[in-house]
């Protein structure tokens, strides 16, 4: 048979049955991630327009109980974890920084490495991943629960809003709560490396506490803070989105939980890494 001969039947390159179902596959990931942060984005400035309208109209109330009683359940009761992960890291940076620089004889630098490590990223970078655990899967599986108990249908029956009822306090209290872990974590982390750098490691006190402060500027402070209330907002809003869009019953429920974990750990650390570039181009860092 001819090759120029037109009954031949073409021949298909056999990679080709390979490169469709990958890109294939990368679009329905690429959909979805942009449908992800498309919802998400939309459940925040409707968020943002109830927070406005508590504070301009009267008739409007805020819910302060509930943005009070969310950062109770949030805030306060993560601080012992919190804390308790934190200390670990600093003994773990001291304990990990002190023997290579001491052989340059360099050991006093251990704290100014360590304050800058620690107030500009780890302290509300632990903080974050902690509360995500803590919180953000918590948060998703009750709202998740009250999606298909039909509470949230009996809400909207009764006209009251899901957003400004459930998602608005929770959103507040996550952002409010990580501000503050974030401090929290970074003054814990660097009172436990003072401990074990004074008691173990034989660097004096005044000496760790001096190299620190000349270290560390108050744009590093300000740049964790900054970090930790939109660690916050974004733990509580993906949590939020997650809840809400449950469908599947009690399967549905655990895939809410499980996703508000992967997906909260992946916006921090991309949050960080654009945070971290601003903060370079500014020369903040």
């Amino acid at each position: 048979m001819r090759a120029d001969d037109p009954t031949t039947e073409p021949r298909i390159p056999t990679h080709g049955w390979l490169i469709f179902p990958v890109l294939a596959f990368i679009g329905r990931k690429t959909t979805a991630v942009l449908d992800q942060v498309g919802g998400a984005t939309y459940l925040l400035l409707d968020a943002l327009r109830w927070v406005w309208r508590a504070l301009v109209a009267k008739r409007v109330r805020f819910g302060g109980h509930a943005v009070v009683s969310q950062t109770v359940r949030v805030g306060v009761r993560s601080i012992f974890i919190v804390s308790l992960v934190s200390g670990v890291v600093g003994l773990i940076l001291a304990l990990q920084l002190a023997p290579p620089l001491d052989d340059f004889g360099r050991k006093d630098l251990t704290a100014n490495i360590i304050g800058v490590a620690v107030f500009r990223e780890l302290g509300p970078l632990i903080g974050a991943i902690v509360l995500t655990g803590f919180a953000g899967a918590s948060i998703a599986a009750e709202i998740g629960t009250m999606v298909v108990s039909e509470e949230i249908e009996a809400l909207e029956a009764h006209a009251l809003n899901p957003v400004r009822f459930l998602v608005v306090p929770r959103v507040l209290a996550s952002t409010l709560s990580m501000t503050a872990l974030g401090v929290i974590a970074s003054a814990v982390a660097v009172v436990c490396s003072i401990l074990i750098a004074v008691t173990l490691l034989g660097i004096p006190y005044s000496t760790y506490v001096s190299n620190m402060v000349d270290q560390v500027k108050l744009a590093d402070f300000i740049s964790g803070f900054i970090k930790g209330g939109v660690f916050g907002l974004l733990i509580g809003l993906i949590a939020c989105y997650n809840g809400l869009k449950v469908t599947g019953g009690a399967a549905g429920v655990g895939n809410a939980t499980t996703n508000t974990v992967v997906q909260c750990v992946v916006a921090i650390i991309f949050a960080d890494l654009v945070f971290t570039a601003i903060f370079f181009a500014l020369h903040l860092v």
